[in-house]
C-alpha cells in the first residue's frame, strides 16, 4: 500500500510542482494538461483553461506527491488548503534546514525551524502556493 498526498491548485500546479522538484529533489514523472485529455473523457474544459494541469506526479524517495489544477467545470470551487499540513520527516538537521529554507522562500513561516523537546528541528510554514508544511527531524531515542 502507498499513501500519497494529492494537492489542488487554482492554475499554479505546474509552477508549484517545478518548485517542489527543486526544493525536495526527486523528479516529475507525469504532467498532463486538460488540453491533452481525449475527447469525450469527462466534462469539456473551456479552451482558455486547456493549459491547466489535469494531473502531476512528483516522485521523491519512492513516494509520490500528486496534484492538479481546478477548472471552472469542477463541481466544487477552489477554496485553498485548510486544516492540514504536509509533514516531511527528514534524517538530519541539515536536511531540515535546507528544505525549510527552500520551501519558505516567498512563503510565510508559521513557526521558525528550531530544536524542540521532541525534535532536533521542527518548523511550520505556508509556501508561496498556499500549501502548509511541517518539517520535522526527530531526536534519536
Amino acid at each position: 500500500m502507498r499513501l500519497s498526498t494529492y494537492l489542488m491548485f487554482d492554475g499554479t500546479c505546474q509552477s508549484a510542482f517545478q518548485f517542489y522538484e527543486r526544493c525536495l529533489g526527486g523528479h516529475i514523472e507525469a504532467m498532463a494538461t486538460y488540453g491533452e485529455m481525449p475527447e469525450g473523457c469527462g466534462e469539456p474544459v473551456p479552451a482558455e483553461q486547456h493549459n491547466r494541469i489535469m494531473h502531476a506526479r512528483l516522485a521523491v524517495d519512492g513516494q509520490w506527491l500528486m496534484g492538479s489544477d481546478m477548472t471552472s467545470v469542477c463541481p466544487v470551487p477552489y477554496e485553498g488548503i485548510h486544516g492540514t499540513h504536509i509533514t516531511l520527516n527528514v534524517d538530519t538537521p541539515e536536511d531540515a534546514e535546507r528544505i525549510f529554507a527552500a520551501l519558505s522562500d516567498n512563503g510565510t513561516v508559521q513557526m521558525p525551524l528550531e530544536e524542540t523537546f521532541w525534535a532536533e528541528r521542527f518548523g511550520m510554514l505556508i509556501d508561496q502556493y498556499g500549501v502548509p508544511w511541517m518539517i520535522n527531524c526527530e531526536k534519536d531515542g
